[in-house]
């Protein structure tokens, strides 16, 4: 008989996890209540992407004459890039619902909850009540937009992210609330398609938890653009008026804006779904802390995702969602690497790109680990200096007597992609010499990772 395996969540895990079930012949049933990817990924990271690149082009139009072009000017077609989103989001949720056809899941549409440790049941939106028998359940429903209850959210001139893709008008002045890696998104997004941004700031640098370098970066590019930043200003409350937003931070300054945007973390969607009643324990957050294999406190209920309280990554889903789907096809007697989140390769699409992965230089330092710390500017590449924009820098970070690549940063052009490189080596334990040994094309932006190994 085959494993009855029962998928509350389509997002990322999720999708993996039935996909490669299906392949290894598992009875699958896939619980999805919004969109098959994740709203997420189908609702915030992908759209948000969408618009940065329209963004971009926009402000490489402006940037035109660095390439021996008379300057062009490009204007925002809201309407255009409204449709654009859809298309795409659309398409990928299409693309996810007929591989699932092809490979014989069943899509049930509905809200999913447990009635003990091996019963789903599936409040269908017409009414419809289905109750699943499962050997195995993956919880993998992942997260949404935290919202304090100072913050009186409207979703027309007080915004959370996913009402932003793209919002209804594009702001004259918006105000960001955040300065994680989504909120300087957002910062770089409005201000490339036009709008004023100020941007509240609690700490004393934009991306608290990145190296001061990469950090430095971002804000000076972010200050030659006109964005207001206020450091050391804690969010309390927003005042809506007749004719603009006002941020009160708790040093009694104020941030004004037509339009607010709330960028301060997520809360897992764990409530509400039987778990305490079914035993599965949850951490004071609402994350399902999980082992190595993904599995909760009851071996045969897992958690995926945001919901996991592993690093939010859509990467890192698709990861643990393979890694669910062979454990319950009994597979993890195979000899293959556990999930090394410490390795994990982390983006931000700003402009420009900053990128990391494994060990970061103050870690290392806080810890008292001896580290090799290399860095070589794109302003030496020649590439960077053909397409125009020689910003930023490749780190790398290596064991001095082994010469083992342990992390980097990089910060420029097509950082999201050159990072691949760094996660390579840090997961493979690869060498400086490796990576300074290979030959690379030139003129290429990744010879920067060369000549730092170098």
């Amino acid at each position: 008989m085959a494993v009855r395996f029962v998928v509350i969540g389509a997002g990322p895990a999720g999708l993996r996890a039935a996909s490669v079930a299906a392949r290894l012949g598992a009875e699958v049933t896939l619980v999805e209540r919004e969109i098959l990817g994740g709203a997420a990924n189908l609702e915030d990271c992908i759209p948000s992407k969408a618009m940065i690149a329209t963004g971009a082009a926009l402000g490489l139009a402006g940037r035109s004459h660095r390439l021996g072009l008379r300057p062009v000017e490009a204007h925002l077609d809201l309407a255009a890039l409204r449709e654009r989103v859809q298309e795409i989001t659309s398409g990928l949720e299409s693309a996810n619902a007929q591989l699932l056809s092809s490979q014989g899941v069943r899509v049930l549409q509905g809200t999913g909850s447990l009635r003990g440790p091996h019963e789903v049941v599936v409040e269908a939106e017409a009414g419809e009540v289905v109750e699943l028998d499962a050997d195995a359940i993956l919880i993998s429903t992942g997260s949404r937009p935290r919202v304090p209850q100072w913050a009186a959210v409207d979703g027309k001139r007080v915004l959370v992210t996913r009402q932003a893709y793209p919002p209804p008008e594009i702001p004259d002045h918006l105000v960001v609330i955040g300065s994680g890696v989504t909120g300087v998104e957002f910062v770089h997004m409005f201000r490339s398609l036009g709008s004023a941004v100020s941007l509240v700031v609690s700490r004393q640098q934009v991306l608290p938890q990145k190296d001061p370098e990469v950090a430095a970066v971002l804000e000076a590019d972010f200050l030659a653009r006109g964005v207001r930043l206020l450091k050391g200003a804690r969010a309390v409350g927003i005042e809506v008026g007749s004719d603009a937003v006002r941020v009160v931070c708790d040093d009694g300054r104020k941030a004004e804006g037509s339009h607010v945007l709330l960028a301060i973390g997520s809360v897992p969607n764990s409530d509400g779904m039987g778990l305490k009643e079914a035993g599965v324990l949850l951490d004071q957050s609402g994350h399902i802390p999980v082992n190595q294999h993904c599995q909760s406190n009851i071996g045969w209920i897992y958690a995926g995702g945001d919901v996991s309280g592993r690093l939010p990554l859509a990467s890192v889903a698709l990861s643990q969602g393979a890694k669910v789907a062979e454990h319950v096809m009994g597979l993890h007697s195979r000899e293959h690497r556990h999930l090394d989140y410490d390795k994990a390769a982390s983006a931000i699409f700003t402009e420009p790109e900053i990128a990391d992965v494994g060990l970061a230089e103050a870690e290392a330092f806080s810890c008292g680990r001896k580290i090799r710390v290399t860095k070589v500017p794109f302003a030496a590449n020649a590439r960077a200096l053909i397409n125009g924009d020689p910003r930023g820098f490749v780190k790398i970070i290596s064991d001095p007597a082994t010469g083992v690549v342990l992390g980097g940063s990089i910060v420029g052009e097509r950082a999201a992609e050159l990072i691949s490189v760094l996660a390579v080596a840090v997961t493979n334990n690869l060498k400086v010499t490796d990576l300074a040994e290979s030959l690379l094309v030139h003129p290429a932006l990744a010879e920067a990772l060369s000549e730092a190994a170098d």
